[in-house]
């Protein structure tokens, strides 16, 4: 899964590296804890022109009559979303890019303290996931909402976690945005092996209300 991540590419770097209309209500950066329910930054295609603007991030299916009123969907996992009532029609027409940094997944100890790991790109740039999302609206209350879509982990992940986000290469953006005709489906897969590191950090990272640069940085052998 993914229920954690950072961002610190500036909105302006990410217009441009998507070749993006960015929008005037994009989430201020750098945030090393971006958490469930936060707006966070998402590429969308529109009439053919990309746009970059902020979600929140926890998907709202159209018959939740809150924002409460279900289960928190952070994530949609790969293998059953074209068929979840939840997902399957964003799945065909609202796929969505969700820039970040690095993501964080946690292990536990022999006494069940949880260990948080932080995942990040073994080369340069910024990690791009695949995503889905929704426009929700009730009772005067209105959010345009998104998950990131997830798949079994490779190898190398999975001595962390047995499920990571669908990561894209940027040469599959398009497809994924519906941009390029069929073949999405065949993106959902795991990342090749090698092309994330991870390393522990701090356990300060394990509270929702912990913030700054010190949440990524490794922890001393």
């Amino acid at each position: 899964m993914c229920g954690r991540f950072a961002v610190t590419l500036p909105p302006d770097a990410m217009a441009q590296l998507f070749s993006a209309v960015p929008g005037n209500d994009l989430p201020p950066v750098p945030n090393y804890n971006v958490c469930p329910t936060n707006q966070i930054h998402v590429v969308r295609s529109d009439d053919g022109q990309r746009r970059l603007g902020a979600m929140r991030w926890g998907f709202l299916p159209h018959w939740y009559k809150a924002t409460n009123a279900g289960p928190l969907l952070i994530n949609a996992r790969a293998e059953t979303i074209a068929e979840k009532p939840a997902f399957k029609a964003a799945c065909r027409e609202r796929r969505c890019l969700i820039p970040a940094t690095g993501f964080y997944e946690w292990t536990k100890d022999e006494g069940g303290a949880r260990l948080p790991w932080y995942i990040r790109p073994a080369g340069e740039g910024p990690l791009v996931f695949a995503g889905v999302w929704q426009d929700w609206e009730r009772d005067g209350e209105a959010y345009r909402t998104c998950a990131i879509v997830t798949c079994g982990a490779n190898a190398q992940m999975s001595a962390i976690h047995h499920r990571m986000p669908v990561i894209l290469a940027p040469e599959d953006w398009g497809k994924w945005l519906g941009e390029e005709g069929r073949g999405a489906a065949t993106l959902m897969a795991p990342a090749p092996e090698g092309a994330l590191t991870f390393f522990r950090v701090g356990t300060e990272v394990n509270s929702n209300r912990a913030s700054g640069a010190q949440l990524i940085e490794p922890l001393s052998p």
